[in-house]
């Protein structure tokens, strides 16, 4: 195996010191134009590569970002990552993605090879609401490196934060739904120890009781964002002596699961039963039944992430400040929920 070129190799070559090699190869204003030109040229005939690793202890940055998601194979989570590459990449950012798969041991695994990797920031969506709580994370916390929650998130002195208002995406999916005649909506709603979908809960409840509705705490159930839970939990709903007639989802999957579970009995969508679901994923638009749904801008949350990290990253004074960047969401009308035409929201 032939020996890697080293810069006394170039040094050697072009009968100059390794210092002016090294100075010319990391820019360096005093070494003059030409000469910086010949040594790059020299480098790469050799083929001659830079030890990153070197460089980054040297400079104090690695110009590599860590993004830990719960899943990269959701629709939402891959777009967040798009935004979130589109603007790292053209300011010389390599972006190292992570996935949780929900489980905290395998996040606190992730933040730890990150820091050991030695990233300049990290942007995250928690896949554990009580992460804050952990070793791991508080090692975490305790370093200079810019922090961002994205989407799922907690409330932390100088963390800062992109979301959409899942409040209000929840009040109008809510308030859509009673415009369209519903008088008993159900929610499946998801860990409300996460606060999207606390806040998710707590919209979908405030439009019940601004219109003047019965509040049921029996027709809000938690269960995990899967097509199988909307199934299991919509036939319950549809056993009950007084049944639901419009359904606010959380999420799209299980939005969906409970579209099938009520196919299935025989019941029309959205006459006997309309459903809404959140997020827009890609499916909800290419079924027959296209599912009403809340648009949450992932691509603009992931692009918006980067630029918090960009500011925190040049902050001079090196003073921490959180910053909470709140989207506004689309409540997205479509066959699934629209009983009634022209009284979308």
């Amino acid at each position: 195996m032939p020996k890697k070129p080293t810069i006394y190799d170039i040094a050697e070559r072009l009968n100059i010191t390794a210092a002016t090699v090294s100075r010319a190869l990391n820019n360096n204003p005093k070494i003059s134009k030409p000469t910086r030109e010949l040594v790059i040229k020299t480098a790469a005939e050799m083929g001659y590569e830079q030890n990153k690793l070197a460089q980054a202890l040297k400079s104090g940055k690695s110009h590599n970002v860590g993004v830990i998601v719960p899943r990269i194979d959701n629709n939402f989570f891959a777009s967040v990552i798009r935004g979130i590459e589109e603007e790292l990449y053209p300011k010389g950012y390599h972006v190292i993605i992570c996935q949780t798969h929900n489980k905290e041991d395998l996040e606190i695994r992730n933040i730890n090879s990150l820091l050991n990797a030695q990233v300049d920031g990290i942007l995250m969506s928690i896949s554990n609401a009580k992460i804050e709580e952990k070793e791991g994370f508080k090692n975490l916390l305790k370093k200079s490196i810019p922090l961002i929650f994205f989407d799922r998130k907690r409330d932390i002195q100088d963390v800062s934060t992109v979301t959409i208002d899942d409040f209000r995406g929840a009040y109008e999916s809510t308030q859509h739904l009673i415009n369209q005649g519903c008088k008993r909506i159900a929610h499946l709603s998801n860990d409300r120890l996460f606060l999207i979908y606390k806040n998710r809960y707590l919209g979908y409840k405030q439009a019940i009781i601004d219109n003047g509705l019965e509040f049921d705490e029996n027709l809000v159930i938690e269960i995990e964002s899967k097509i199988s839970e909307g199934k299991r939990i919509t036939k319950e709903l549809l056993a009950l002596e007084n049944p639901a007639d419009g359904i606010f989802s959380s999420s799209d999957f299980t939005a969906l699961g409970a579209i099938e579970e009520i196919k299935s009995q025989g019941l029309k969508i959205p006459e006997n039963i309309a459903v809404v679901g959140f997020s827009n994923e890609p499916f909800t638009k290419f079924m027959e039944l296209s599912i009403t749904t809340v648009d949450q801008s992932p691509v603009e949350m992931g692009r918006i992430a980067a630029q918090v990290f960009l500011e925190e990253i040049t902050n001079s004074k090196k003073v921490k400040s959180k910053k909470e960047v709140i989207l506004s969401p689309e409540l997205i009308v479509r066959k699934s929920s629209m009983k009634l035409e022209n009284k979308f929201i």
